[in-house]
């Protein structure tokens, strides 16, 4: 019952945020929920924003990055 909660929260904010499976993949990864993407959409007035589904990769690319330096650090 619970699950099928969750799934519909997803399906929501994959379609109010327009994201792909592979956005919605990193989003979780990244321990994300569906209500914090759907309170991020930017609107009008807030130009300075990005879209939430540039907004994921960005974050996602970024902890990848550190997580690489981490595990080369590590082996030196």
């Amino acid at each position: 019952m619970a699950n099928t909660k969750r799934d519909d929260e997803w399906a929501e904010a994959k379609k109010k945020c327009s994201l792909n499976n592979k956005t919605i993949r990193m989003a979780k990864e990244l321990g994300l929920n569906p209500k914090s993407l759907i309170k991020n959409i930017p609107n009008e007035s807030q130009q300075h924003k990005k879209p939430v589904h540039e907004w994921i990769r960005e974050m996602y690319e970024d902890r990848m990055a550190k997580a690489a330096k981490k595990v080369k650090k590590k082996k030196k």
